[in-house]
């Protein structure tokens, strides 16, 4: 027997959602891997490429942090198929979901921060210090804004409106 979701209008049961949800989460990811992983290739051949050695050591920790946010952000964004793949058949479908939604938008927040590294680094190095700082403030501002902002803003609307 389906019934109506009261929240969107489609008849599903409360599994066929769950299992809707979780696709639409792995088919979010999917997008977002490819980048980190071309990220993370290109991070991981700096030091061995020759220019490597003339940084300054603000750089190297900045290059650093970044690749270690690479690393995490990669970590975070594949633990939802492993997640899936421990848990398959085992009828926890609310649980997955739940925990795969948690890491996906950590992983997504780390991604940021790692993608605002490679910024201020690549600018420090190509333009100096001013260019880098007001660069990275404004990648920052369009990831606070554009993830995370437009969203919010328009889930907070959404909320106001349903208590009318």
């Amino acid at each position: 027997p389906s019934e109506v979701d009261a929240r969107d209008g489609r008849d599903e049961t409360e599994k066929e959602r769950l299992d809707r949800n979780l696709v639409e989460l792995l088919n979010e990811l999917r997008v977002a891997l490819p980048g980190v992983q071309v990220l993370f290739a290109f991070l991981l051949v700096v030091p061995f490429n020759q220019g490597y050695s003339r940084m300054s050591a603000f750089d190297k920790q900045v290059y650093f942090v970044t690749l270690l946010c690479t690393a995490l952000a990669s970590i975070l964004l594949i633990a939802p198929s492993v997640h899936h793949r421990i848990e398959f058949r085992r009828d926890d479908k609310a649980y997955l979901v739940r925990t795969a939604n948690r890491l996906a938008l950590a992983g997504l927040s780390v991604l940021a921060v790692a993608m605002t590294g490679v910024i201020l680094l690549i600018s420090n190095l190509v333009f100096g210090t001013a260019a880098a700082i007001t660069t990275t403030i404004a990648v920052l501002l369009a990831f606070a804004g554009v993830w995370y902002g437009m969203p919010l803003r328009h889930r907070r609307r959404q909320s106001e409106n349903d208590r009318r």
